[in-house]
């Protein structure tokens, strides 16, 4: 019987991550993603489908030889349809292990491979002997798992189990998994098959990926599926930033080096040209951000009250605006960090003028230092007759 010892991330961004639209990454953009997810910790690294193109199976040949260098060291894999020629050509890259993958609900069987199921398994088992056969490791993913009959997704487990596959990736392809029928499938499996290890694929497309990850480590699952920033088919998978997060927060899992993933998801974010919205967990730009005058005072008290883990694990830092909604504690706040001094009058007459502005979104700290400056150039009391500060 394995042992889990515990759970860790498959990063995907240069494979299912390239399959957001618009995205295609170069050869040296590849590369450089792959140096940086190796660097931030990630058990494994899908480098890519090696039939999809020349570019596609050059970076993955690039990225082999850079492990063979000792620079990078996670566990590579290259994505492959269970036909021979793919699986070929995924041994020959020299990856530590090909995913194959086979569509196996009825819609894929009728609709996609026009197979029967006999025939589904016939293939699955030939396609995971091939690659066995080569010396690689393999797992195999039964595509649109979750919309499978549950005799049958077992009968395509134990086939290719029988066939020399050691890791099953169950994949969410359509996203409509909820977390606790995400748990019980993955206990069954583990109960069921013992000898082998489950990973999680899960799509986005009801906003459940995250809580579907988190609930099939807690079902058995060893590895969650993941892309930075979340790329992926129509609205992507597992973030690999947010999911890294989730397992040190919820289980105390080091999956990833947390100090690492701003800088990883602004490189992705970059080569991408898929911009992160400001309110992204963890790495967007308003993620230990405050607003409202009663959160900025609570966590100017105890920054506990309102953030669940210290951004200083990421290597950031808590921020709030200055705005209408702002209070005296943090303007004050405010106004010490920028090495400014104001009396109390002072302090109100600008608590007032920013209050009277909501119109401004947000005052910078150039705009704080402007209106202090002006305030401090004139007495008190002309300060406090007039009815805005130019």
């Amino acid at each position: 019987m394995i042992t889990k010892r515990y759970a860790g991330i498959l990063d995907t961004t240069l494979r299912e991550g390239e399959q957001t639209p618009g995205v295609n990454f170069s050869v040296e953009q590849r590369v450089m993603i792959a140096r940086s997810l190796s660097d931030l910790g990630v058990r494994m690294i899908e480098t890519g489908h090696p039939s999809v193109s020349p570019d596609v199976l050059e970076g993955i040949r690039q990225i082999v030889r850079m492990k063979d260098q000792g620079m990078i060291s996670s566990e590579l894999i290259a994505h492959s349809r269970s036909l021979a020629s793919d699986i070929d050509l995924a041994v020959s890259t020299g990856v530590d292990r090909v995913a194959i993958f086979y569509g196996v609900s009825g819609s894929h069987l009728s609709s996609k491979t026009h197979r029967t199921q006999e025939e589904a398994l016939q293939i699955i088992g030939e396609g995971v002997e091939r690659a066995r056969s080569q010396g690689v490791k393999v797992r195999f993913t039964p595509e649109d798992a979750s919309r499978t009959d549950w005799d049958y997704l077992t009968d395509v487990i134990r086939t290719a189990e029988s066939a020399g596959a050691d890791r099953i990736g169950i994949a969410d392809t359509v996203g409509i998994m909820l977390p606790w029928r995400t748990r019980a499938m993955f206990r069954q499996l583990s109960r069921s098959f013992p000898g082998l290890e489950f990973d999680i694929h899960a799509h986005n497309d009801l906003g459940n990926a995250v809580g579907n990850s988190l609930a099939a480590v807690e079902g058995g699952a060893t590895i969650v599926h993941a892309t930075v920033n979340g790329l992926g088919e129509r609205v992507g998978i597992t973030p690999t930033q947010v999911i890294a997060v989730a397992l040190k927060y919820h289980m105390s899992i080091e999956a990833a080096d947390l100090t690492k993933l701003a800088g990883v998801s602004e490189m992705v974010e970059r080569f991408s040209g898929i911009k992160l919205q400001p309110n992204y967990p963890v790495t967007g730009r308003y993620a230990f951000v405050h607003k409202s005058g009663v959160h900025v005072a609570g966590i100017m008290n105890n920054p506990s009250t309102y953030e669940f883990i210290d951004p200083s694990l990421f290597g950031r830092e808590r921020d709030f605006t200055i705005d209408k909604y702002t209070g005296k504690h943090a303007l004050a706040s405010r106004l010490s960090s920028l090495g400014l001094k104001c009396s109390g009058n002072q302090l109100d007459i600008l608590m007032e003028r920013i209050k009277s502005s909501p119109e401004t979104s947000s005052f910078t700290d150039d705009a704080i230092m402007a209106m202090v400056s002006e305030l401090q150039t004139v007495s008190v009391d002309d300060v406090s007759t007039q009815s805005r500060i130019t």
